[in-house]
């Protein structure tokens, strides 16, 4: 995301410096080329504001920050084995910086955070290395980062921007700072906290959010209706915001963050609950499929999708990864194809890659995004092919050949074509009373 914010706060007429660790990304930037390909807009923005002299890359953190007033931080802190908060990278790209800094200068981190981070983690450190202090000599504030790979321009233009310092005169600098480079609202926060925990409690809202949807799958599996269906019909309701059950939740942020929240708060009963839900969603995956083959040793499996979601080339925490090690273990031939990904991509997922539009032989498909080029598959191509397990339900509405038993995740095969073209109908108008 740090690209798109330079070429964001350079559009807005900021002079930038993007700084990265690898020279290649630094090269193409200093050639005026994007290094991410998926963002739309982001290869013409790099180029637009790199030939107006308003954009440039560098190694030099702390020559970049000398002359900057403003920096933003948007360095992944994720998690290590025991799911506590990796700091590598963070703490890595603020001792970075730390011997730029200099009087008057604000820092804002939007990478997300455990709640008291800006504050008692990364202020101090900064104010060891320079000498100054933060809210007097610099200012230090925390400003969450709230974009969806693939529309990030567009989120930028439309949500409201949540910014907390850690002193009033921090939060005020950054918050002018985010005024003169977005078009949306600017919401200054009581503090960076508040901001940090606006952020963690969005993201484990949704996360909790699936898992009860994911609970309520494998209920409408036991009771056999059709899970779409309930959703929609529940959600008619203004006060009802169910999200989808699917075979699992990746990315860097939904499986991340509430684990930044439990390591300050281990107590959260709902927030570790939900996170072992939706983790277990593979295995249920797993004994569906055993169930329906009459387990799986030597069965030669597809997996179709293994970036984290379709559309984005991006492998965190996907749930292809753990689906892939379980059918292994279980003893599956496992193949694996994705449009965004090489076969040696595929290699480094322990699955043998598969070329789309050749036949084999896989009696079992299971699919972890979403991708309409599954709604395409060719079935004269697989004539051993006994079950589809849809992970995300995106394949409820295509024609099976006559054999070809198909599973969702809270969608049976008897119910899964009582819909219009896929989607679960809306529920009938309810009639007018009479007195």
């Amino acid at each position: 995301m740090g690209l798109p914010l330079a070429v964001q706060f350079a559009r807005h007429g900021w002079q930038m410096t993007a700084v990265d660790i690898n020279p290649e990304v630094v090269a193409e930037i200093n050639a005026g080329r994007s290094h991410v390909a998926e963002e739309p807009g982001l290869a013409e923005g790099v180029a637009e504001v790199h030939a107006a002299g308003r954009l440039a890359a560098t190694t030099d953190a702390a020559a970049a920050v000398r002359g900057a007033d403003v920096v933003v931080l948007i360095v992944p802190v994720m998690l290590d084995d025991a799911q506590q908060p990796d700091y590598r990278y963070m703490d890595s790209a603020v001792d970075s910086i730390a011997g730029g800094v200099h009087r008057g200068l604000t820092v804002i981190f939007e990478t997300t955070l455990p709640v008291g981070d800006t504050r008692g983690r990364f202020a101090p450190r900064l104010e060891a290395a320079s000498g100054l202090k933060a809210e007097t000599d610099f200012f230090v504030a925390f400003s969450p980062e709230r974009l969806y790979s693939g529309a990030v321009f567009a989120n930028l233009a439309t949500y409201p921007k949540l910014v907390g310092g850690i002193g009033p005169e921090s939060g005020r600098r950054a918050a002018n700072f985010y005024d003169s480079v977005l078009d949306a609202e600017i919401v200054a926060m009581s503090c960076a906290e508040a901001a940090e925990f606006s952020k963690i409690a969005d993201t484990t809202y949704r996360d909790v959010n699936i898992a009860l949807a994911n609970d309520f799958a494998r209920y409408a599996d036991r009771v056999g209706v059709d899970i779409q269906e309930v959703i929609d019909g529940a959600n008619s309701q203004p006060y009802s915001h169910i999200h989808q059950p699917g075979i699992g939740v990746g990315g860097h942020c939904i499986p991340v963050y509430p684990h930044l929240l439990l390591s300050r708060a281990p107590d959260l009963e709902v927030v570790a609950i939900s996170r072992r839900t939706n983790d277990a969603q593979v295995g249920y995956a797993i004994k569906t499929l055993e169930a329906m083959l009459g387990g799986l040793d030597d069965v030669p499996v597809l997996v179709l999708g293994l970036t984290y979601r379709d559309g984005v080339k991006e492998l965190a925490y996907s749930r292809a990864l753990p689906l892939i090690e379980r059918l292994s273990f279980h003893g599956a031939q496992v193949s694996a194809y994705d449009p965004l990904l090489g076969d040696e991509d595929i290699d480094r997922c322990c699955a043998t890659p598969y070329h789309w539009g050749e036949a084999a032989s896989f009696r079992a498909i299971v699919t972890q995004t979403a991708d309409k080029l599954w709604t395409k598959l060719d079935f004269s191509l697989l004539p051993n092919l006994e079950v589809i397990l849809d992970g995300r339900n995106s394949l409820r509405a295509i024609e099976l050949p006559a054999g070809v038993r198909y599973a969702g995740i809270g969608v049976q095969a008897d119910t899964r074509r009582r819909t219009t073209n896929g989607q679960a109908g809306r529920p009938a108008a309810k009639p007018a009373a009479s007195r």
